[in-house]
């Protein structure tokens, strides 16, 4: 019989921390080995963002086709203000990450806990930002995805 520990999977991956840096040469950002025992647990985002597109609802309008000179109806998702989707970035980062291990406050020398605050602080650093990107595309299958794409080319 096959088993699922459904705690483990919403509760998401852990991921080695490694820093990142721009190549030249190759006109993108690189890698590098993970140099530390810091971790980070995330979790796919799919399930946060479809409820947050539901609860967006939806709007119709009845408008006028220039080519059939027809009125048809149209619908489409809500627009959100600026500090609507600002609040739905946030929302997602702090969803998607679960766990950090081994970050501590540069200055303090204080062990970061897994907070909001500190998850939205984190994010605003641009090579965590990357992590959590590259974190979040091979958790979907894109890393592999695109792997194998450029070893075809």
């Amino acid at each position: 019989m096959f088993e699922i520990d459904f705690d483990a999977v919403e509760e998401g991956e852990w991921f080695q921390y490694q820093d990142s840096h721009f190549d030249h040469e190759k006109d993108e950002f690189v890698f590098d080995p993970p140099n530390s025992d810091a971790k980070v647990r995330v979790r796919r985002t799919n399930d946060l963002i479809s409820k947050q597109v539901s609860k967006r609802g939806r709007v119709s309008e009845i408008v006028l086709n220039p080519k059939s000179r027809q009125m048809e109806r149209v619908s489409y998702i809500k627009d959100l203000t600026f500090e609507q989707e600002q609040k739905e970035m946030d929302d997602a980062f702090d969803y998607a990450i679960t766990g950090l291990v081994g970050f501590k406050n540069k200055k303090t020398g204080a062990v970061l806990e897994c907070t909001r605050e500190v998850k939205l602080a984190l994010m605003k650093l641009p090579a965590f930002d990357r992590f959590i990107g590259r974190c979040l595309r091979i958790l979907n299958g894109m890393e592999s995805a695109r792997k194998e794409e450029e070893e075809k080319n």
